[in-house]
């Protein structure tokens, strides 16, 4: 065989590989409710409630806290967060948690946070003065 054929069915092979491992982690958006139906690891959208505690203590488990949160739907739930406080997260705009439902809480391992921009007043004086 000549060895393009070869490296041809080499990249392939590699191609496959990297379709298979990919679509083993696609995971779905979803809010409370489904998330309880699905019971599957999902995605969840929402925004801290402020007026909730927030519980975390680092010297106790620098990697663990729980805290409230409201999803697209308006439902309240518990948040189980088994990752480190993530710095600026009480200023978050909204939160996306990456977990599953384990009884009345949502048990989440990784988080992502929107935060307000630092250009955001600047850029509303900007407009301001330009009308």
């Amino acid at each position: 065989m000549k060895t393009s054929y070869i490296l041809g069915i080499a990249v392939i092979a590699v191609a496959i590989g990297v379709l298979i491992s990919a679509s083993n982690d696609v995971t779905t958006y979803a809010n409370f409710a489904q998330a309880t139906k699905s019971g599957d690891r999902v995605k969840l959208v929402g925004t801290l409630v402020k007026d909730k505690p927030v519980d975390y203590d680092p010297q106790k488990n620098a990697d663990f806290m729980t805290f409230w949160l409201r999803d697209e739907a308006g439902e309240v739930r518990q948040i189980e967060l088994h990752a480190a406080k993530p710095q600026d997260f009480e200023r978050s705009e909204s939160i996306v948690l990456t977990g599953e439902m384990k009884g009345d809480k949502f048990s989440a391992s990784e988080m992502l946070l929107k935060c307000p921009s630092k250009y955001k007043d600047q850029e509303v004086y900007v407009r301001e003065k330009e009308l």
